[in-house]
């Protein structure tokens, strides 16, 4: 016979009887955590395209001077045409505003741009009025055309364009709407001066002419 060791595994001798065996420990699975729908922190480079490519924010002295300025000057023009008993508050003129006060140093807020596209494009939708008379086609054309006119006289502004189709759907008398557009435009750039000389916005006009 071989004296080499038997590999058989034996079995583990049972208990004796009326002893008390230990339960085996089961095996806890460790509790599952949730996944996150939303990392705690957000890539960089993902936070700087939600963020835009839009300007920063002004500050707030800025923010206030803008603010107050344009209802300054919008609350101006309607107490004018109170006095007056004539309209001189048309919507073009708030965009007006919005360039004056809250983009001080653009070239379409510069007082050439304000007073001289404002009037070029009455002037415009006043010869579309004669031509095509009053209708939305007329008024299309005109707002068109007033861009153009703009451009060529340099004095670039765009809420001016919207003044021409108003021109040619409200047929207003040419002498007085001419005269209340000169005044309110030219109250605008005033208000525009004062705002600038604040300290807290860009010093207004960059240029006159």
């Amino acid at each position: 016979m071989s004296d080499a060791p038997s590999t058989t595994a034996t079995a583990p001798a049972p208990a004796p009887p009326g002893t008390a065996t230990a339960p085996k420990p089961e095996a806890t699975a460790s509790p599952r955590r949730p996944a996150r729908l939303v990392p705690a922190r957000l890539p960089a480079r993902l936070l700087g395209r939600l963020a835009g490519k839009a300007p920063a924010r002004p500050p707030a002295a800025f923010l206030a001077v803008a603010t107050a300025g344009g209802v300054a000057g919008l609350v101006l023009l309607v107490a004018v045409g109170k006095a007056l008993a004539l309209p001189v508050l048309i919507p073009p003129l708030a965009a007006s505003a919005a360039l004056v006060l809250a983009a001080p140093a653009l070239p379409l807020a510069q007082p050439r741009s304000v007073v001289g596209g404002q009037l070029v494009s009455a002037l415009v939708g006043f010869a579309a009025l004669a031509v095509g008379g009053s209708s939305l086609w007329t008024a299309a054309v005109a707002g068109g055309l007033a861009i153009g006119a703009m451009a060529t006289a340099r004095t670039p502004h765009s809420p001016a364009a919207a003044t021409s189709v108003i021109v040619v759907l409200t047929q207003p008398p040419a002498l007085r709407f001419l005269g209340l557009l000169a005044l309110a435009t030219v109250l605008l750039v005033l208000v525009g001066i004062l705002a600038g000389r604040s300290g807290r916005t860009a010093r207004y006009p960059a240029y006159w002419w």
